[in-house]
């Protein structure tokens, strides 16, 4: 669908930009030969045509640079750079063909000024030139979900610690008991028992083996 609007913007951008320029360039070209003719210039009288002009290079804008379609500027580029292709092989065919004593608005149309100084030509190469660029056409890539995952991650925060920030605890070793302030824990090993009267500290302990190297006296 888009490419059918294109289509019909192109087949209709085409006549209004030749019209547009005739009355540019034929109202530009009066007012700067009626200045050197008086020896005077006003500029208020060239704002009409500047306008004119203007509004031809805003449609001709658009109409080669928005994403549309290329099948726009295609059309619109051989409407106006046919005709001075035509002056090669039938010149006075083709400017007969152009209708010479219209107006508008009261002012005189002259379609056949921009085809004789080779205006239309210069127009419908450059539209031409806009078709061959083929990456503006392009959709945008839309990313794949394997790529999406591929993608890196935000960057950590940083923690930048300031005066009044308490030093981080030492990492704690799991073999070493917890501090307490209550009474240790009683042995798992039972105390030697007494043997009489005497301590179990002492004398060592009966049946150890004298060291060696020691004798009774």
């Amino acid at each position: 669908m888009r490419h059918l609007w294109s289509f019909l913007a192109g087949l209709a951008v085409a006549p209004v930009t030749w019209v547009l320029v005739t009355l540019g360039q034929d109202g530009s070209e009066r007012t700067v030969d009626r200045w050197v003719e008086i020896g005077t210039y006003s500029t208020p009288n060239l704002i009409e045509p500047a306008v004119y002009l203007g509004v031809a290079g805003i449609l001709l804008g658009l109409l080669g640079t928005l994403r549309f379609s290329p099948l726009g500027p295609l059309v619109a580029g051989l409407l106006l750079a046919v005709p001075y292709l035509g002056l090669f092989v039938a010149p006075f065919s083709v400017r007969d063909r152009v209708p010479g004593d219209l107006k508008l608005l009261g002012d005189p149309l002259p379609l056949r000024d921009p085809l004789d100084n080779g205006t239309l030509f210069l127009i419908g190469v450059l539209l031409l030139m806009a078709v061959f660029s083929t990456s503006r056409w392009r959709r945008p890539a839309t990313p794949t979900p394997a790529e999406a995952e591929l993608t890196p991650a935000a960057a950590p925060v940083e923690h930048k610690p300031t005066l009044t920030d308490w030093p981080p605890a030492p990492a704690k070793d799991p073999d070493t008991p917890p501090l307490t302030l209550a009474y240790p824990e009683s042995p798992t090993e039972p105390l030697p028992r007494r043997t009489g009267g005497e301590s179990p500290w002492s004398a060592p302990p009966r049946g150890a083996g004298r060291p060696e190297g020691t004798e009774s006296r």
